[in-house]
C-alpha cells in the first residue's frame, strides 16, 4: 500500500514540473527570479494570487472606510498634522500664516477705518494708531512685521491707541502658539525615522528546512547602515482567516509566532545579516502544516523589527510580510559573511540567494512521530524520494527507520 502511494506521487511530481509553463505563474513570482525557480511546483493553476495585508515594505492595505465620527481626528490635531503627506503639511503650513497675517491686518485697517486714521492721511496734528498706515497693504505688511518681529521701523504703533495695543498683545500672543505648533509639526515630521527603515533589510522569501533536527521556518534579517539599532526586537504574526468552533468567521486574525521570546532570541545585536528561527513545534501555528498542505494554505506572515537610532534615539520600526507563495519549503539562505584579513564582510548580492536542502515533506507532528518510530507512509515516500534527488546529499541517519 505504501509502494502504491509512493509511485502515484511520483507520477503526479514529475508531471506537474513538465508541464508547468512560466507565463501562468503569478506576477511577483515571474518578476522574482528566485521565486520562479524555488516554488514552481507549489503554484497550482486554480489558485489565486493572495491580496496582501502588507506590501513588502511595510505599508498595510487596510483602509478605514466609513468614518462617522471625523471629529476624532481634530482633537488630536498635532498628530493629525504629523501623519498628513508633506505636499499637504506644506500646504497648510503656508495657509495658516498666510491666513494669520490677513486676518490680523483686516482688523488693523479696520482701526485705522474706525478712528480715521485714513481720512487724516498726511496730516501733522493728526496722531494715528499706526503711524504710515495708509491702507489695506499696509495694514498687511504691518501685520507680517508685527508677527514675525521683524521690525523695519517705517510703520510703527503710537501710544495714543489703547486698542491698537490690545491687538498687539494678542497678535503676539497668538502668533507664538502658531509659531510653536506649526514649527512643532514640521520638525517631528522631519525627524521621524521611517527612513531608517528602509536601510533595514528584510530576505524576499521565508524558508522551511531543518536545523538541528527539527523542522524550522526562517527568514533573514540585515541592516545596510553601520550605525547600529540599539535594543533591536523582532516579533512575527500569522495572519489566517479562521473558524471557531461555534461557527464564527474571523477574518484576517493574528497569531503569534515565537521567534525567540521565551529564550531571549527575539533580542537583537544587529551588525551583521541574522537568520530569524522559528522552531515548529506543538505551539506552532505550522505543526500540522506538510509541503502538500502548504500548497493549498491561504497565509501571511507579518515581520515587525523595533529599535531606537543610535543617531537619534527615536524608535523605529521596520516591517515586511510574507504570503503563502513566498514560503519555500526544503531551501536554506546562502552564507553572506565571509572573514578577510582583519575584518569579516557581508556580500549584500546574496542575501536574498537560496538553496536546496534535504528537508522531509511531512509535517513537524508527523516527522516527531517518525523519530518515534511511528509508521507515516505519505511522509516515508515524498521524504525517500527527495533526500536522495536533492543535491545528491544522503538521508540523515535520525530519519531513518528501522525495517519492519
Amino acid at each position: 500500500m505504501a509502494r502504491d502511494l509512493r509511485v502515484s506521487m511520483n507520477e503526479d511530481l514529475e508531471v506537474d514540473i513538465t508541464n508547468r509553463e512560466p507565463k501562468k505563474l503569478p506576477k511577483q513570482a515571474r518578476e522574482d527570479p528566485s521565486l520562479t525557480i524555488d516554488r514552481t511546483y507549489l503554484l497550482s493553476e486554480h489558485k489565486r494570487p493572495r491580496q496582501r495585508y502588507m506590501e513588502k515594505d511595510g505599508k498595510c492595505n487596510v483602509h478605514h472606510g466609513n468614518v462617522k465620527e471625523t471629529y476624532r481626528y481634530f482633537s488630536d490635531l498635532f498628530t493629525t498634522l504629523v501623519d498628513l503627506k508633506w505636499h499637504l503639511s506644506l500646504f497648510i503650513f503656508t495657509l495658516v500664516y498666510t491666513v494669520t497675517w490677513l486676518f490680523f491686518g483686516l482688523i488693523w485697517w479696520l482701526i485705522a477705518y474706525v478712528r480715521g486714521d485714513l481720512e487724516h492721511i498726511g496730516e501733522k496734528n493728526w496722531v494715528p494708531c499706526v503711524e504710515n498706515l495708509n491702507g489695506f497693504v499696509s495694514a498687511f505688511l504691518f501685520s507680517i512685521e508685527t508677527e514675525t518681529t521683524i521690525g523695519y521701523g517705517y510703520r510703527v504703533i503710537t501710544e495714543k491707541c489703547p486698542e491698537g495695543i490690545v491687538l498687539l498683545l494678542i497678535q503676539a500672543i497668538l502668533g507664538s502658539i502658531v509659531n510653536a505648533l506649526m514649527v512643532g509639526c514640521m520638525f517631528v515630521k522631519i525627524s521621524q525615522p521611517k527612513k531608517r527603515a528602509e536601510t533595514l533589510m528584510f530576505s524576499n522569501s521565508a524558508v522551511i528546512s531543518l536545523r538541528d533536527g527539527k523542522l524550522c521556518l526562517m527568514f533573514r534579517v540585515g541592516d545596510l547602515r553601520s550605525s547600529h539599532i540599539v535594543e533591536a526586537s523582532i516579533r512575527a504574526k500569522l495572519i489566517k482567516s479562521k473558524q471557531t468552533k461555534e461557527g464564527e468567521f474571523i477574518p484576517l486574525n493574528q497569531t503569534d509566532i515565537n521567534v525567540g521570546f521565551d529564550t531571549g532570541d527575539d533580542r537583537l545585536f544587529l551588525v551583521s545579516p541574522l537568520i530569524i528561527s522559528h522552531e515548529i513545534n506543538d505551539k506552532s501555528p505550522f505543526w500540522e502544516m506538510s509541503r502538500t498542505k502548504l500548497e493549498k494554505e491561504e497565509f501571511e506572515i507579518v515581520v515587525i523589527l523595533e529599535g531606537m537610532v543610535e543617531a537619534t534615539g527615536m524608535t523605529c520600526q521596520a516591517r515586511c510580510s510574507y504570503v503563502d507563495r513566498e514560503v519555500l519549503w526544503g531551501q536554506r539562505f546562502t552564507p553572506v559573511l565571509t572573514l578577510e584579513k582583519g575584518f569579516y564582510e557581508v556580500d549584500y548580492t546574496t542575501f536574498h540567494d537560496t538553496y536546496e536542502a534535504p528537508t522531509p515533506s511531512c509535517s513537524a507532528k508527523e516527522l516527531v512521530g517518525l523519530k518515534r518510530e511511528e509508521h507515516h507512509p505519505h511522509c516515508l515516500s515524498s521524504h525517500h524520494k527527495e533526500v536522495s534527488t536533492q543535491n545528491g546529499a544522503p538521508m540523515s541517519e535520525e530519519l531513518k527507520t528501522k525495517p519492519d
